[in-house]
């Protein structure tokens, strides 16, 4: 093995470091081991970070299940590797394991506004002062996250339309449904109510995205826009 190859992540050309590689090219253009030289940072002495994954995968018939049966104790056997550094990778594999037995049917599909209430009345009983949730959705009305976007006085809850739009952007939303708390217990919007929810359903348009519903919560129940047509 020549001095070249031996070299550290860090002394190599800048294109070649996985972590730049993938910042510039992406996690899809990174081989496994380049993946998992990134959990450990660095190798040893003898093999650079990459060398070394690459040597534990083959010892694993590159096979990432086997590599996830690997103990902490049987990773340290590397030289390279110690307790930290076996933790990362025994924690990542984990993570994807948990995500692979997650079933995508785990999400709830929000496409009616009982759905939308039976999910977040939890989050909005007996509260004193008001708050604005965002739920975000893909396709199929599937739930892919949901947000705090603001909490206010018992009247009145500022909502920042960029962040909400820009959050949208980032989970990869194909639709948005916004919902509120009024702790006076009246079901009936308010004009600001109205006004924010065109405002918002106009900007989303604008980014192919679109506003299902706008649901208001009380401890007797809930009102929604689309259900009274106001969307």
């Amino acid at each position: 093995m020549d001095n070249i190859s031996r070299v550290t992540i860090k002394a190599w050309a800048e294109a070649d470091r996985p972590r730049e590689k993938l910042l510039e090219r992406g996690r899809r253009a990174l081989s496994d081991a380049e993946l998992l030289a990134i959990l450990i940072g660095s190798g040893s002495r003898d093999e650079s970070a990459v060398e070394l994954c690459r040597r534990v995968l083959h010892d694993q018939g590159n096979d990432l299940n086997d590599l996830s049966r690997l103990s902490v104790i049987e990773l340290c056997r590397y030289k390279g590797i110690g307790e930290a550094k076996a933790i990362s990778i025994v924690a990542a594999l984990e993570l994807g394991r948990r995500r692979k037995a997650q079933k995508e049917e785990e999400r709830p599909i929000l496409n009616s506004s009982k759905r939308v209430y039976d999910h977040m009345e939890d989050v909005y009983r007996d509260l004193p002062d008001e708050e604005f949730w965002v739920l975000y959705l893909a396709g199929g009305c599937k739930l892919v996250a949901r947000q705090l976007i603001g909490k206010g006085g018992n009247d009145f809850t500022p909502v920042d339309i960029k962040q909400v739009l820009r959050l949208a952007l980032e989970h990869r939303a194909t639709g948005i449904v916004l919902t509120h708390n009024h702790p006076s217990g009246t079901l009936k919007p308010s004009s600001m109510d109205v006004q924010l929810t065109r405002k918002l359903a106009e900007a989303a348009t604008l980014l192919d995205l679109s506003v299902n519903d706008h649901v208001i919560f009380t401890n007797a129940g809930y009102y929604s826009f689309r259900d009274n047509g106001l969307l």
